[in-house]
């Protein structure tokens, strides 16, 4: 079990600024923080092992621990206003309930679970439709529909009460069409298994209290101590507290309203239909029409729910439920969101998202005016002890000076992608993870405690708990697999961060000076920052990119830089920064690519920019257009080697080789599951855009049949077609290298294994020798051989 957690308000920082730590003691033992400079994080014992530099600051000391929780599932929250404290009322929407077994949820709630006060629409133990009035004194009444809601199909639901008569109305509804639902219309019939018209009559009244009006949760205690505020909600006037908040709904809601007035089903049915249609009788009992899509052609993105009456009772939304996804009455006319708006005013709400933990800071990191940039950590110890299961690091990247460099050479920390992949539980969860690994997954103590803390938040390859795909993901929470000596289940050694360092470890080995930035300042600084540099790397696994992180290193290359792509699988999914909250990244997974999940139908766009999302290569922008390879095969057994090609001999490219026999194999070597092609490789292929003035320098070989192409390429299943490593030439890495104008040039080794090669011998290798050669040269002024 682990015993400290963290993680940081930013993952990078300028010289000068500060950085916040947040920081989990499940048992509230004291810890001892350490920051240190991350060189070199495997550990495993065939390689240089465990590399850190201890550096000096004030943060540097023990403190008292405490145990902070993450309060995951996404609700809405209406802030309490006086109005929402009704005596008569009816509450409405329709909704698509994706677990209604798995017990009470609240749907829409002005609720106090610790007082028993106020009014609620849920879903009970029953998987029935309720609604509960308390009155605060320790009476509740609780009605029953009496009739089981059925997974992924939309229902109109409403509850009326007249207070003078005591009268209870509660309606239960599908509404089902060809486009809109899981299930035909066929599968609910008999209709009435599924519908339901109960009343009753209640002597009980609501009892006003302080509770937020919530949708998609109830609240058990008004108050939390947390709070929402800040760019991501800057239509807040102030900071709103956020209650205690349980009971949280999955699935679907669309066009939830609260009246004042039982209103009749005729009445209720209007008001679902829209609120500016309806009589001015009826509009003037209304108290709030909230329309999830009133500002979905402006901002998606946006936490900001609109109340469509003049009473302007708008709230916010919590832990970021996806916007953007197809309401009750969508006809597939349109697959896009703001295109016809109005189809798409569902939001899709889950008891396990997580937008931000909101801890109490622990400590502050004041970055020193003069310090080497790289990739640095906050190293949490608890009595001393550097096990799995009392050591923490929460890493972080010190940047140059802003706008200055202190290096030729610049390390683009792929951090897009670390997010993407963040506490990702795929060795618990996925059916098909053995059959990946070839292996039987060996879990670290990460990633039991991550099973056990769900709300801990997912990764872009987790299914949420109701079964649907999980498309955003946020860095304010511990992320326990981006951690040095983090030895990942799936890779045959390391992936993402750990597998990074291998490439700064080999940089210091080699005295070569770097400096460090991240996916998030491509992003915001665009190619004025790559231009600052004569030379570019990335890490091993650049899956994950922003539109403006590709124009980006495009541009780079027609300006004359000098980029050497370093791993396989780059560029692949499109992914998006958050608007107004750079910490979130959004990924849709569409009907192609090597994936978890696939979006539903619909849902395809982002909300958070508003276009196509999954593969780059569906909007026209294939990588091997970005990089000169394309991702054509994975497998996480083991990895193999290289053979050297004719163009590897020529003239303009020999001197890459420099040291290397013609003969000689590259690659049969590494901490990277033996070998420096494996996991991930890119092929060359001028058929997807490989320019054609690109150099075949080696092609791997002798991989196992576990090394499978990608599947976006294979239109047919056919049996012994598409084999693995030792029958499909598709199943290969090729390393290239072309020149780009303004003397500018492009190295790709094509594997994501290569830089766990590099320290094989003490660095005196041919791998080491290749990439040596190709920095130094490319570090030469003037043209290229």
């Amino acid at each position: 079990m682990l015993r400290i957690t963290g993680y940081s308000d930013k993952y990078q920082a300028f010289p000068g600024e500060k950085i916040k730590f947040y920081v989990n003691s499940e048992k509230k033992e004291n810890y001892d923080v350490q920051i240190v400079r991350l060189i070199h994080g495997d550990t495993n014992p065939e390689g240089p092992g465990y590399k850190e530099e201890e550096i000096g600051a004030v943060c540097n000391k023990s403190y008292q621990g405490r145990n902070q929780k993450v309060h995951g599932g996404s609700y809405v929250i209406i802030p309490q206003d006086d109005r929402l404290n009704v005596k008569s009322f009816t509450l409405q929407a329709y909704i698509f309930p994706t677990t209604p077994d798995k017990g009470k949820q609240g749907i829409l709630t002005k609720w106090n679970e610790k007082t028993n006060s106020g009014y609620g629409l849920f879903i009970d133990d029953n998987s029935c439709l309720s609604v509960m009035i308390g009155d605060g004194e320790g009476q509740v009444m609780n009605l029953s529909s009496e009739k089981k809601l059925m997974r992924k199909v939309w229902y109109l639901v409403a509850v009326s009460y007249d207070a003078e008569t005591g009268k209870i109305k509660l309606y239960q509804e599908p509404c089902v069409t060809p486009t809109n639902a899981g299930l035909g219309m066929s599968l609910l019939h008999p209709a009435d298994e599924t519908t339901a018209f109960v009343e009753a009559t209640n002597n009980l009244k609501p009892k006003a209290n302080d509770a937020p009006f919530l949708m998609a949760a109830s609240t058990v205690n008004d108050h939390s101590g947390r709070h929402i505020y800040g760019a991501h909600y800057k239509e807040a006037l102030s900071p709103i507290e956020l209650p205690e908040q349980g009971f949280i709904y999955n699935g679907k809601i669309d066009r939830p309203r609260l009246s004042k007035k039982a209103l009749s089903k005729s009445e209720i049915e209007s008001l679902a239909r829209g609120y500016s249609g309806c009589s001015a009788e009826l509009r003037s009992e209304v108290i709030g029409a909230w329309d999830f899509h009133a500002n979905i052609t402006k901002n998606i993105a946006s936490t900001y729910i609109i109340d469509t009456t003049s009473n302007h009772l708008n709230g916010f939304i919590v832990n970021l439920p996806v916007r953007g996804m197809t309401g009750y009455n969508w006809t597939a006319d349109e697959m896009v969101f703001h295109h016809k708006p109005d189809e798409y005013g569902a939001i899709h709400f889950h008891d396990d998202d997580i937008d931000d933990a909101r801890w109490e800071v622990d400590f502050t990191f004041e970055v020193p005016d003069i310090i080497k940039s790289g990739i640095y950590a906050a190293r949490l110890r608890i009595d001393g002890e550097d096990s799995p299961e009392t050591e923490d690091f929460i890493p972080f990247v010190i940047k140059p000076p802003k706008g200055k460099t202190t290096s030729k050479v610049l390390f683009v920390l792929p951090s897009n992608s670390y997010i993407a992949y963040s506490n990702d539980n795929l060795a618990t969860n996925s059916v098909v993870a053995e059959l990946l690994a070839g292996k039987v997954p060996v879990m670290s103590a990460a990633d039991l405690y991550l099973n056990e803390h769900r709300e801990y938040g997912l990764s872009t390859y987790s299914l949420h708990s109701d079964g649907s795909g999980v498309c955003y993901s946020s860095r304010l929470r511990p992320i326990l697999n981006m951690r040095p000596k983090y030895r990942h289940w799936l890779s045959p050694s390391l992936w993402q961060l750990n597998a990074d360092l291998h490439l700064t470890d080999w940089l210091e080995e080699k005295n070569i000076d770097f400096d460090v930035m991240t996916d998030e300042d491509l992003h915001v600084e665009g190619v004025d920052l790559l231009n600052r540099y004569q030379v570019v790397l990335t890490g091993s696994h650049p899956e994950y990119s922003s539109e403006k992180m590709l124009a980006a290193y495009e541009s780079y290359q027609l300006n004359g830089g000098r980029w050497i792509y370093l791993g396989a699988d780059g560029f692949y999914w499109i992914s998006e920064y958050h608007p107004d909250n750079l910490n979130i990244i959004e990924v849709r997974k569409g009907e192609a690519g090597t994936r978890a999940w696939t979006a539903n139908p619909g849902e395809y766009n982002n909300a958070f920019d508003g276009k196509f999302g999954g593969m780059w290569r569906a909007r026209g922008r294939i990588p091997s257009k970005v990089c000169g390879l394309t991702f054509t095969a994975y497998g996480f057994d083991v990895s193999s080697y290289y053979k050297r090609e004719p163009d590897s001999k020529k003239p303009e490219c020999s001197w890459i080789f420099d040291g290397v026999g013609e003969n000689e194999v590259i690659g049969d070597f590494g901490l990277v599951g033996g070998g420096a092609a494996g996991v991930e490789l890119d092929r060359y292929d001028l058929e997807f855009g490989t320019p054609h003035n690109a150099f075949l320098l080696a092609r791997s070989e002798n991989h196992t049949n576990l090394m499978l192409q990608v599947n976006e390429e294979i239109h047919f299943s056919v049996r012994g077609y598409h084999g693995g490593g030792t029958e499909n030439p598709m199943v290969r890495a090729d390393m290239i290298y072309y020149k780009t104008p303004k003397d500018g040039a492009l190295f790709a080794p094509g594997s994501l294994s290569w830089c766990g090669s590099l320290s094989h011998n003490d660095y005196n290798n041919n791998v080491s020798k290749i990439l040596e050669n190709a920095i130094r040269g490319f570090l030469k002024e003037g043209p290229l051989p």
